[in-house]
């Protein structure tokens, strides 16, 4: 699948970035950190984070520009707070008792895979933890999006060049093919891959390490406790940001059916557009094409996805409400949906809820992420006890939370680890402390083997 002539590119680029990060290899912690900084502040500074943001979207013809826009200034900034102050050169942690240190070094070059969703972000959120954990990156974006990648990619390079830092830390693949991507991650030393589900299969059968993502599918339930207009505003933001490029957005809603009427009517009045039976079996028809959606509805206008659907859609509305009842392959809007479109379920007792969720998630969206508006502390907890995802996101819009938010304590990335469940190595938000090797190192400490009493206890007298 990849010719010589891309296996000799690759390896060219591969070189470059080498070179480079044996060079940021012996710098040091305020060194680093001084790079990471100037690089956030030269992509959102005025006048280049309202020139990326736009371009964004005239390349890839998705989302909108107030959402990237956001997008750059939230988790740029976010990710930039997060690893402020911490270490990641050195001596990164002590532990006297037991006689421990550990030292963090980097991983070398890393492949760094990119969406065409999110084009935006992500590329300067893969530099930066690159940067500071010493390594070089080498990025190949989505086709779609390259000349968005590669505005970036000399910006950042630009600023590298100013500090006096190896350019080549950052590498871009400017005319990306598939053969190119697939070689990237055989000759890097780590892959992190953001995208679709069938490029991060191939980042994990690569023969590299590789940290990948799972398809979101994210469910939301909203119960009785719940302040229901609050809940309906927060889906509303959630859902139509950045038209729903998002793997984090709410694609379903299971609502208990004593406030089910009151809520649809709340959602109504945000801008929902709930669809009669036939309404719903004609955008069902033309929403997918032999099972496989549409692209024309992904991340576009809910105009665009009426007229897609054959739907006299009223003005004012932003986005479209489908009644489902079963999940599967038969019921295509249980499943993700990548557009602002969202199916809405019931249930009775709390724990028909908690089935719903891990139905629909098992069926598309293992591990990633659910929700819930609810105040019942006791049904939070049962939540997060019984469901099958890496994340939990309480009272809050779903896809601005999930991977971090200034009002919440989660970290800041734009890659999100859905653990075994979803086929990943981490159900963690990945960031920059993914991108470290660890060495430990172990001093001699006072014998503290247990007697067999101590260990084992009544167990040996039964």
């Amino acid at each position: 699948m990849t010719t010589p002539e891309e296996k000799k590119y690759v390896s060219e680029l591969i070189e470059r970035a080498k070179k480079a990060q044996k060079v940021i290899e012996g710098y040091d912690q305020e060194r680093v950190d001084h790079l990471i900084t100037a690089i956030v502040w030269n992509i959102v500074r005025p006048g280049t984070i309202e020139k990326i943001s736009e371009f964004a979207v005239d390349e890839t013809q998705m989302g909108n520009y107030e959402s990237k826009y956001a997008k750059l200034n939230t988790k740029l900034k976010g990710a930039l707070r997060d690893m402020k102050g911490k270490k990641s050169i050195g001596i990164v942690e002590r532990d006297e008792e037991k006689g421990l240190f550990k030292v963090a070094k980097p991983v070398g070059v890393i492949a760094g895979i990119l969406p065409t969703t999110n084009p935006e972000a992500t590329p300067v959120l893969k530099a930066i933890m690159a940067v500071k954990t010493r390594n070089a990156l080498v990025m190949s974006p989505h086709p779609r999006a390259k000349k968005t990648n590669t505005m970036i990619v000399k910006i950042i390079r630009d600023v590298l060049k100013k500090y006096d830092a190896p350019e080549d830390l950052v590498i871009a693949i400017e005319e990306p093919t598939l053969g190119k991507t697939l070689e990237l991650m055989r000759q890097a030393d780590l892959v992190l891959a953001t995208g679709g589900g069938a490029m991060v299969r191939s980042a994990y059968t690569s023969g590299t390490p590789a940290y990948g993502v799972g398809v979101g599918n994210a469910v939301v339930v909203v119960d009785e406790t719940a302040d229901l207009k609050s809940a309906a505003d927060m889906i509303m933001r959630s859902k139509t940001f950045d038209f729903a490029t998002s793997c984090s957005a709410e694609n379903s809603l299971v609502i208990q059916e004593g406030i089910y009427d009151e809520m649809v009517r709340e959602l109504e009045e945000v801008g929902g557009y709930l669809l009669r039976s036939e309404e719903k079996a004609s955008l069902q028809a033309n929403m997918w094409k032999n099972r496989v959606l549409n692209n024309d509805v992904i991340a576009q206008p809910v105009e665009k996805i009426a007229e897609v659907g054959k739907i006299d859609l009223p003005e004012g509305k932003k986005f479209l409400m489908v009644e489902e009842s079963g999940v599967g392959a038969e019921y295509p809007f249980s499943g993700e949906k990548l557009s602002q479109v969202i199916a809405l379920y019931k249930f009775n007792e709390f724990e028909e809820a908690i089935d719903r969720v891990n139905e629909i998630t098992q069926y598309q969206g293992k591990g990633h992420s659910c929700g819930i508006h609810s105040t019942d502390e006791k049904r939070i907890e049962e939540y997060a006890l019984k469901t099958y995802t890496s994340r939990i996101m309480v009272r809050q819009p779903q896809c601005l939370a999930n991977s971090g938010a200034w009002t919440n304590g989660m970290p800041m990335t734009l890659s999100l680890g859905c653990g075994t469940w979803g086929g990943n190595i981490s159900g963690e938000n990945i960031t920059w402390k993914h991108l470290l090797n660890m060495t430990w190192v172990s001093y001699p400490i006072a014998a503290n083997q247990p007697t067999d009493e101590e260990l084992f206890g009544e167990v040996m007298n039964e």
